[in-house]
């Protein structure tokens, strides 16, 4: 088992980062072939996903859907204005679990791993933890 943490700076309010070589680079660091690995994001306005990263037009249509499902409303109340990245946070979820086969991620031909950004720019951190089978 081992546990890497990065760090990762975002330049838009909203944007995917595709983390997948970092994450890939991390288990290959640790030489686990058989097991599982864990993706965690600490934040409450950011998240982790799998998609497709063959086409970037997917990572600019999932934007534009989480905004037209979690548009900014006057009726909001938190105080920091920043309700809907709350809200598409908890929508996507702060973590992932990927399955390690041959020593490496068992993601599909078009899948990758993005960080989420949904409340930027800002300086954020995420974690990687390794498991053997």
């Amino acid at each position: 088992m081992s546990l890497h943490e990065f760090s990762i700076s975002t330049s838009s309010k909203e944007e995917l980062i595709d983390i997948t070589s970092q994450v890939s680079e991390a288990v290959k660091k640790d030489g686990i072939e058989e097991g599982v690995c864990l993706v965690h994001i600490p934040h409450t306005t950011a998240a982790v996903t799998i998609n497709e990263n063959a086409d970037p037009d997917v990572q600019h249509d999932l934007l534009l859907g989480l905004d037209a499902a979690f548009p900014d409303r006057n009726e909001f109340r938190h105080s920091e204005g920043n309700s809907s990245a709350h809200l598409k946070s908890s929508c996507i979820g702060c973590s992932q679990t990927i399955i390690i086969s041959k020593g490496r991620l068992l993601l599909g031909t078009w899948q990758g791993l993005y960080f989420c950004e949904f409340d930027g720019p800002r300086r954020r951190k995420y974690f990687v933890k390794t498991m053997k089978d």
